[in-house]
């Protein structure tokens, strides 16, 4: 294996070192036509440094052929490289993290053949980053596998993985965890030196207050940051900091601070060093101060910079994002309102994209000026009432997370310096008599609105606690059935079964019929019975054949017509949660035979997006769906609720009499 992957290694270099200055159209032919696997994959690399950052669809087709060849020849460490460079496109350009998640777990498959701690450190890393685009917990316990694997020599990639961990706690408002991993990051970068990954890890606590309205605080450290890089040189992120201030600005209300900062931004961006989505992040915000104040001389000349940049945007959402903002709006204020309606609702496409609420909310406020300009006020009035939406739940949130903030100040000696600075000012305050009264009046509400607060979070704290505990009973008593259905069916299959084939051959030479008969019609009974009890076809064929085969079953044997639609769901849960699934179609069929007297029913599983969507449907007696629930015997109707939120689901049961009924359930990816 050793001399395999060292000719392998030869073969890349050479062909990358000849071949690089010929075209992707002469590799692709030779990934079209050979028959040898080492020169397919090294016509593939090929291409793919060729597509990298310039063509991400062809990046991301061509890197599963090369990781699957990879997989194939065996060459675990190839793979994983490109499996960690394919993560980003795929979960930033094709909005597709699961899909990341699945091509690194089938490298991580094989990890004990990954000796290089670098590569499988990194691959929790990416496996990481992804994450954090579904479940941040996950995303969590991917850091923590990446620091369990990273080797002390793996220095400033263990500083990675907790600035990118104290990322994520800051999203989960785990203020006190993510302070802790910005400052080791921060403190590990400076050790190597790596002032421009110090940086990032001091971004990291100043974007924790500013995303979570605490500007003045973000202002304070922001300033101490811009210092630093001052002094230690960093001039090409001082744009960046000026520009993220005028953001902050924005937000506040500032104008005038905001357009002196964007100023300030374009002033200091280095073309040479710095990222151009930023730069054109800048040029599109002075074009919108402009036109918003009716400085249309001035914002036409930063449209032209901004359509004169050699830079294309089609390929980095960020910067398309960015050029659309400045662009539509001029357009809108030019009165070019079907162009601009036009490049707003792209805008709104890549931002719903990239999952950045701020632009959402700032795009849907945009699309109802443009929309009250034509004169489509219905239209306008929809999206300002979808802009309050979006605001208030960014409001409600910021609120929860500024709540969370000051518990965590209270646990820190910072917060036993701001009791003395207000201890201080309260004592100034006590030589105006009448504003000591209404501090203290102040002070006694707000005292007993903290009481109270104390007193609601400690109840839902409790009520929550009990619902987990309850939801855990169920959940194992499910596991705990199952397993025990499992072993009575085994048990069946393989002892009862098995000397009921025995008889079975025995009789066959004694030629009594009636006993043969007796002896088949027991071997399928017990068949059937071991096949209720755990679905074997689930471990033999996968989920989706094992639903068509259980629906097919029911269709011969009993006189309920079924028709089906079945996407493939094959290998995108868990075995627990697709024993689940199963479970849940064949209870909610077996209702159907036992209470429905149904002349024909049809099963539904639709795969669309992260949701994976079941229905099943009669045309039976229908039933009183709350009567039915609250009768002690129903034990099947609770169990499919049972199972639906152990799979973090959702239930709709839709029944009417004389018609028929409708369970449907959403459970998602």
């Amino acid at each position: 294996m050793l001399k395999k992957i060292i000719a392998i290694l030869l073969v890349v270099s050479l062909y990358s070192t000849i071949g690089f200055a010929q075209d992707i159209s002469h590799y692709e032919a030779i990934v079209n036509t050979t028959k040898n696997n080492t020169q397919k994959l090294t016509a593939l690399d090929s291409i793919l440094k060729r597509t990298f950052s310039t063509k991400p669809n062809a990046f991301i087709s061509y890197s599963l052929q090369y990781i699957d060849l990879a997989l194939a020849m065996d060459s675990i460490e190839y793979a994983a490289k490109k499996a960690m460079n394919l993560q980003y496109p795929l979960t930033n350009y094709a909005n597709d993290p699961l899909q990341a998640i699945t091509i690194i777990n089938s490298v991580l498959a094989r990890k004990y053949r990954i000796k290089d701690s670098l590569l499988l450190g990194g691959l929790y890393i990416k496996r990481g980053s992804a994450n954090t685009k579904i479940d941040l917990n996950k995303a969590v316990a991917d850091y923590n596998k990446a620091l369990e694997n990273f080797s002390s020599k793996n220095f400033l990639n263990i500083a990675d993985t907790y600035l990118f961990r104290g990322q994520a706690y800051s999203h989960m408002g785990k203020f006190v965890l993510a302070s802790e991993d910005f400052t080791r990051a921060h403190t590990m970068y400076e050790e190597k030196k790596a002032y421009n990954y110090m940086v990032y890890a001091q971004q990291g606590i100043i974007s924790m207050f500013s995303m979570n309205g605490f500007y003045e605080k973000a202002k304070v450290e922001r300033d101490a940051l811009i210092k630093k890089m001052k002094n230690l040189g960093l001039n090409e992120f001082l744009s960046n900091e000026y520009y993220n201030q005028a953001l902050d600005y924005k937000k506040m209300g500032k104008d005038k601070l905001e357009y002196q900062m964007l100023l300030l931004a374009e002033e200091k961006f280095d073309h040479s060093a710095s990222n151009q989505s930023i730069y054109i992040g800048i040029i599109s915000r002075i074009i919108e101060y402009y036109c918003d104040q009716n400085e249309l001389i001035n914002a036409k000349k930063y449209v032209g910079i901004l359509e004169n940049l050699d830079f294309d945007v089609s390929g980095n959402p960020v910067a398309e994002l960015n050029y659309l903002s400045g662009k539509a709006k001029y357009l809108q204020t030019t009165g070019d309102l079907e162009k601009a309606l036009a490049l707003t609702q792209r805008k709104l496409n890549i931002a719903k994209k990239l999952k950045i609420e701020d632009e959402i909310m700032q795009t849907y406020s945009l699309l109802s000026e443009i929309y009250y300009d034509m004169g489509e006020y219905e239209k306008s009035v929809a999206n300002l009432k979808t802009t309050t939406t979006l605001k208030d739940s960014i409001y409600n949130r910021s609120n929860t997370f500024a709540l969370a903030y000051f518990q965590t100040l209270y646990e820190t000696e910072k917060q036993e310096k701001e009791l003395v600075k207000k201890s201080t000012n309260i004592s100034l305050l006590k030589k105006d008599n009448e504003n000591f009264k209404k501090v203290m009046l102040f002070g006694g509400i707000s005292t007993l609105l903290c009481f109270g607060l104390i007193l609601l979070t400690r109840n839902q704290r409790h009520l929550k606690s009990k619902k987990v505990l309850q939801e855990k009973f169920s959940q194992e008593l499910l596991i705990s059935q199952e397993r025990e259905r499992r072993r009575i069916s085994k048990d069946l299959h393989d002892g009862i079964g098995q000397q009921l084939l025995v008889l079975k051959n025995k009789l066959n030479t004694s030629g009594n019929t009636d006993a043969k008969k007796m002896v088949n019609d027991a071997i399928e009974e017990v068949r059937a019975i071991s096949r209720d009890l755990h679905p074997f076809q689930l471990q033999e064929l996968g989920i989706t054949k094992a639903i068509e085969y259980n629906i097919n079953f029911i269709d011969e044997n009993s006189d309920l017509f079924i028709s089906a639609e079945i996407d493939n769901i094959d290998n995108i849960f868990s075995t627990e949660d697709e024993v689940n699934i199963y479970r849940i179609i064949q209870e909610s069929l077996s209702n159907i035979l036992k209470h429905s007297n149904a002349e024909a029913g049809k099963v539904s599983v639709k795969k669309i997006a992260n949701t994976v969507l079941i229905s099943v449907r009669d045309n039976g007696l229908g039933f009183n769906f709350a009567e039915k629930y609250q009768d002690d015997k129903s034990v099947g109707l609770k169990t499919l609720f049972e199972r639906t939120r152990f799979l973090k689901g959702q239930v709709k049961v839709t029944s009417i009499k004389d018609t028929g009924t409708v369970l449907e359930f959403q459970f998602p990816l």
